[in-house]
């Protein structure tokens, strides 16, 4: 279905039934990421799965100050707000992960349970940041110059994908036709308005969560798995568990075992 919120049309998909569960994707993924899990956690819970701003179905403003994190987190209180949510667990994967901890930082009262997978709280420095913004800045215009199918070539093969090469080419494949299907403009201004170097750095606010937080890494995404040890030192209540032989995408990597820890954890009492 299609809502319109904040003068945005956003695209979402709902599924199952129970206690409302908010499922955000990735940098080029959209809510069809999701899909393989509605007959798993649709058992337990009610899943709002969205497309987010310039990705899939939904809208791609002009604007790139539309895209900034905060504006996002914005976008999904307005969205539970409409479909009459008062409170949601919420997973989120990497780009996605950063907006699902932005959105409890930002607005607490409404999540009951985080699952970050492979995603940080940004950057720490003002240095970084210039860098990372500068990078991104650089792909941005690869993007738009370039186009998707060219941008995918060159995404596919960056080091924190380099286990994917090991699923099999039916899938590849599916991946690859679902990240072509977006927007150059939405990809691009999603880059400079939501990337990790645009967005503020949450690591002073980690330890002002009070939700149950669980941690997802991949044993082979060693960068990720660093950055979640960190996080674990600053979070007053949170847990991890690291996959093996996964990479940074574990839900498509171990679909079944990263199925089972997510229902595991929303089930289980507080």
């Amino acid at each position: 279905m299609r809502v319109t919120i904040n003068n945005l049309d956003v695209h979402v998909e709902v599924c199952g039934e129970g206690f409302p569960l908010l499922l955000l994707h990735g940098f080029t993924g959209d809510s069809s990421t999701w899909t393989p899990f509605c007959s798993i956690w649709g058992k337990h819970s009610k899943l709002i799965i969205p497309d987010i701003i310039g990705h899939g179905k939904s809208d791609s403003p002009k604007d790139v100050h539309r895209y900034t994190i905060e504006s996002a987190a914005k976008d999904l209180l307005a969205l539970l707000d409409e479909l009459g949510i008062e409170q949601t667990d919420l997973l989120g994967y990497s780009m996605g992960g950063r907006l699902a901890l932005t959105f409890a930082i930002l607005f607490p009262e409404r999540v009951r349970k985080l699952i970050l997978e492979s995603a940080s709280p940004g950057l720490r420095t003002e240095e970084e940041r210039i860098q990372r913004r500068m990078k991104d800045r650089e792909l941005a215009n690869f993007i738009k110059e370039q186009g998707i199918p060219s941008f995918v070539d060159y995404w596919e093969c960056i080091p924190l994908f380099s286990t994917m090469k090991n699923l099999p080419e039916s899938i590849q494949r599916s991946i690859r036709e679902q990240r072509i299907s977006n927007n150059t403009l939405g990809l691009a201004n999603s880059l400079l308005g939501m990337g990790t170097g645009s967005q503020p750095s949450w690591w002073e606010k980690l330890s002002l969560l009070n939700c149950e937080v669980l941690l997802v890494t991949g044993n082979k995404d060693e960068k990720f798995c660093k950055i979640t040890e960190k996080m674990l030192k600053d979070l007053k209540n949170a847990s991890s568990i690291i996959i093996n032989d996964s990479g940074h995408a574990i839900h498509v990597e171990q679909k079944e075992k990263f199925g089972t820890i997510v229902s595991d954890f929303l089930v289980s009492k507080l």
